[in-house]
This record gives C-alpha cells, structure tokens and sequence, in this order.
C-alpha cells in the first residue's frame, strides 16, 4: 500500500490537529492512494511547523502498533496469524471503528442537542473547542442524538457512545426509555460488520498525549468531563463511562501518573476501594479520590444521585 498526504480539497480536508489542537483546521492527514482512506485520524503533519511540528508517518506508525489492516472492514486486528497457529485458534484482540464512520459524524451541530446545550452555557468558542477537543459527533439515530466516541492513546476508535439530551437542561432523556445505544451495535445492523468486540477506553484518553505531566481526573459521565474539563482546566478530564466502569484495564495507560477520582454522589466508598485497588496493581501512580461531593451534597441530592457535572452545570 502507498500512502500520501491528503490533496486540499476545501476545509473538510482539513482537520484539528491532535497535538496543539489549534482553533484552525492546520492538521492533514496521511490517506492510503488506493482506496482514499485515512490512515488514522493521528497519523498526518500538522501546517504549523515552527509552533507545532506534529509529523507522524505512516511507516512509523505501523511500526509502532504492528496493525493488521483491511480496506473493506471497519475493523482492524492488532493480532497477525502466526504460521503455528490454526484458524480455530486465532483470535482477534482489539476492533476499531474505521475513522470514515467518525469524520462523517462531525456534522449538524445545530440539531445535535448536547452541543446546543453547550454553546447555551458556555458560548460559541469555548463549546467549540470542546467539541474538536473530545471528538463529539453528531447520530442520527435519534434526532438530536450525541456520540461521545472512544479514542484510545494511539487515536484508534474503539467505539462510539450514543446518547440523547435535553438541550435545554443537559439532562439525559430517559422516558419513554433511556436513550443510549453504541456505534458498533448500530454499524453491525447496517450488516457492515459483524462479530465486533467492544474493548473500551477511558473517554478522553486521546488527550494523554497531549499533556504527559498534566494531572488527570476521572469522572462517571462523558457529560460531565466535557463540562469540568471548560470550568477546571487543571486537569486533563476523562470518563469512564459508568460506577463499575473504573477497571484497570482503562486505567493502566495511567500508569506513572497523578490522578484523582471524582465519584457521583453515593459511591465515593466504592471508588475509594478501587482506589486502593487500583494503587495496588500500579506502583508509581497515584489515584486520590475526591470526597468534596460527598461531604457537601444535601439529602436531595443524594437521592438525585448528582455528580460534580450537576454542581458545576
């Protein structure tokens, strides 16, 4: 396969680059000659090459991760097929949605109701930068409908979260049934794909990279990192997407870093325990968890079952 910088073909050729993440699309990605895909969504140069000077290569990038690569599959294997292993034993270990399913779904933001939300609050700018920070797109499964998708520290997608809100409150609409559902399963209906195996990330995990001593914070919900991350700059916000969702699976890309926790309200003793747990399996990583939720939320609000995206929105 030949691989070439993507030709200028207006702004959506263009893209944030995932390194200096500059309000202008300055990033241009890698596309393989035969079939005009994109390589990776990471893997290009960034135009701003005296403040910037984001380059990753394509070779230097299948070197890096060994893929396994196939022009008419959304998913890509990091396992090859050793010559002393047989077809009933090969197993594949990681899926990626292939990055066309991503870069169409960063479209109609004025019906995509999270998004409204976030410009109501915060302004144009800033829910702008948000968005292009967090890779949200937009789902037409629901009208209104947020994907909230899963980039892993090596900017392969391993799902999308799909997710309907009120764009006035920022509530999730749970009635007449709770809307959520996953890009995959969506993608595996469409008969596209089949016998896709979710691995999950950390929300975020992407932005790693981009700041290695940054100190990090976990939360429950993708709402709720996109939110902090505008008002507590701090720290680098990632999700791990529900109360039993914080595994050391996700977090071993952690590993080395400062980390505090920041549990919804009622589960600050289970987060605690994983705390202890998670120190245990990772020496040289600090996980602090955050009792201040805990200790200032009224009886209502325990009922409610808020987390810091209720206090800070």
């Amino acid at each position: 396969m030949n691989f070439t910088l993507q030709p200028y073909k207006g702004v959506q050729s263009r893209y944030k680059c995932p390194s200096c993440n500059h309000r202008t699309k300055t990033f241009t990605r890698y596309i393989n000659t035969d079939t005009g895909e994109a390589v990776a969504p990471h893997v290009g140069k960034c135009d701003r090459l005296d403040k910037c000077g984001y380059h990753l290569k394509p070779g230097e990038y299948f070197k890096e991760q060994g893929l396994v690569y196939s022009r008419k599959s959304v998913v890509d294997s990091k396992k090859k097929k050793s010559k002393k292993t047989k077809d009933s034993e090969l197993k594949t270990t990681d899926y990626y949605i292939h990055p066309e399913y991503v870069n169409q779904s960063f479209v109609n933001y004025d019906r995509n109701n999270f998004v409204q939300f976030l410009i109501g609050k915060f302004g144009w700018d800033v829910a702008d930068k948000l968005v292009a920070q967090y890779r949200i797109g937009t789902s037409d499964h629901w009208h209104g409908a947020t994907i909230f998708w899963q980039l892993d520290s090596t900017g392969h997608v391993r799902s999308g979260k799909i997710m309907l809100y009120d764009k006035t409150t920022g509530k999730r609409v749970k009635k007449p049934f709770n809307h959520i559902t996953w890009a995959h399963v969506l993608i595996q209906k469409s008969e596209l794909v089949q016998g896709f195996k979710l691995n999950q990330c950390l929300f975020g995990e992407h932005l790693l990279i981009t700041s290695p001593f940054k100190p990090v914070a976990i939360v429950e919900s993708e709402k709720t990192a996109v939110i902090a991350s505008a008002l507590m700059p701090a720290f680098i916000w990632l999700a791990c997407g529900s109360l039993d969702g914080l595994s050391y699976n996700k977090c071993c890309v952690l590993q080395g870093r400062q980390v505090t926790l920041f549990p919804d309200v009622n589960a600050f003793s289970r987060w605690k325990i994983k705390a202890l747990e998670l120190r245990r399996a990772m020496p040289g990583t600090k996980f602090n968890v955050s009792n201040e939720l805990e200790r200032l939320a009224t009886a209502d609000d325990k009922q409610k079952g808020i987390d810091i995206g209720d206090v800070l929105a």
